[in-house]
């Protein structure tokens, strides 16, 4: 191993071992900055992947099947869970309606907001389709032209209404920049880094990676926007997914958790450099108020601390069959040894972490939700409410 691999591997130990303080000495009732005022944002204008996805892959494609959403929302709701995902929690801690996805062109109302996010998004444009490997042809750079098309189309629509029943389902164009910019996104353009390239090849190309989300954000700066609240990539080798297919892994494959120690290690090391790009983008956008969110450090938090608040084993899936060597993912059938098998919900999904061995539980969500919009895991340390000031 290299004198570099080692150096990450020492970041991810502190990475680790400060989060876990931060959850001994805050919890989920971190202290709030005292004195400051609460931001009333009128809209939250999302960007990402199906970690944030609230219908948009649905949309463009096959909807996302039962029982994909059924535990919260009682029908299809066009996102990776059994309910309400993180961004969905997003919305009712600023008192919000759930965000509908741009590309849903069915009863939609945008004046609070619109989801620009997609299920299999990356950050850069991949060459391959979504039939492929998942990867949406919705990448981040697609997201903006969406949001910059959003904005002037609506902008339109808006002044030339006669009546205020025209308005009711626009956003009010002097919103756009009282709204708040929130991205999730970057775990795909790993998962496509560790399918495709080297390790070394991956982190040679994260420069890239958080320069083209940077140049997103002064995208969105420029249309107006001053209020961005940006996620970090969780760790991706703690997915039940990645045991699937890895039966019998070799000795130090695995952390003490379970997870793939190496492609957390190449998490950590894309945060430290997002990281770092988000403190020059505080530099280069000087009216802009920009919060780094640890979302790594609260995922990992749960995940290492699984059965004392109250979880299953992380590696156990809710919904899918996946029994050695034969899967069956959430909500679809397969003929195994002659029976057909369907890939059906656990009994009790808000017991588990992860709902399909990629995406969490609604549960888990909002478990993370409490431990982050507090401001106790962000960069500066304010909660969500209060992300509109610049620090």
């Amino acid at each position: 191993m290299s004198a570099s691999w080692a150096e990450l591997r020492m970041e991810v130990r502190r990475v680790l071992v400060n989060g876990f303080l931060v959850f001994c000495v805050l919890g989920a009732g971190g202290e709030v900055l005292k004195g400051s005022t609460t931001c009333e944002f009128p809209a939250i204008y999302n960007f990402g992947d199906s970690n944030s996805d609230t219908g948009g892959i649905s949309a463009a494609f096959e909807p996302i099947r039962a029982p994909y959403g059924e535990g919260f929302f009682h029908k299809l709701a066009g996102r990776d869970s059994d309910g309400r995902l993180l961004i969905d929690f997003i919305a009712e801690h600023l008192r919000l309606p759930y965000l509908s996805a741009y590309l849903n062109s069915l009863a939609t109302n945008y004046r609070h907001g619109a989801n620009f996010a997609t299920g299999g998004s990356t950050i850069r444009r991949q060459n391959e389709t979504i039939f492929e490997y998942g990867i949406s042809p919705f990448s981040l750079d697609i997201q903006i032209v969406q949001f910059e098309q959003f904005k002037a189309r609506t902008s339109d629509l808006y002044n030339q209404a006669k009546t205020p029943a025209e308005r009711s389902n626009l956003p009010r164009p002097e919103d756009f920049s009282k709204a708040l910019y929130t991205f999730d996104i970057g775990q795909n353009d790993l998962s496509v880094g560790f399918r495709k390239m080297s390790f070394d090849q991956l982190r040679s190309a994260m420069p890239d990676i958080v320069n083209q989300l940077a140049t997103a954000v002064q995208h969105i700066y420029k249309q107006g926007g001053r209020a961005f609240w940006i996620h970090n990539t969780g760790p991706i080798g703690c997915l039940p997914v990645n045991q699937f297919y890895t039966l019998n892994p070799p000795p130090g494959f695995l952390d003490e958790h379970g997870c793939v120690k190496n492609q957390n290690v190449m998490a950590v090391e894309f945060n430290r450099q997002l990281k770092d790009r988000v403190i020059k983008l505080k530099a280069e956008l000087p009216n802009a108020a920009i919060t780094y969110v640890d979302v790594y450090a609260a995922k990992y938090g749960l995940i290492s601390n699984a059965k004392s608040e109250g979880f299953a084993d992380p590696l156990k899936v809710c919904c899918g069959y996946h029994v050695n060597y034969s899967h069956v993912w959430c909500g679809t059938k397969a003929i195994i040894n002659g029976i057909e098998v369907y890939g059906a919900s656990c009994g009790n999904p808000s017991q588990y972490i992860s709902w399909d061995g990629v995406h969490y539980s609604q549960a888990a969500s909002q478990w993370f939700a409490n431990h982050i919009l507090n401001g106790s895991l962000s960069d500066p340390p304010i909660p969500i409410t209060q992300a509109c000031q610049r620090r």
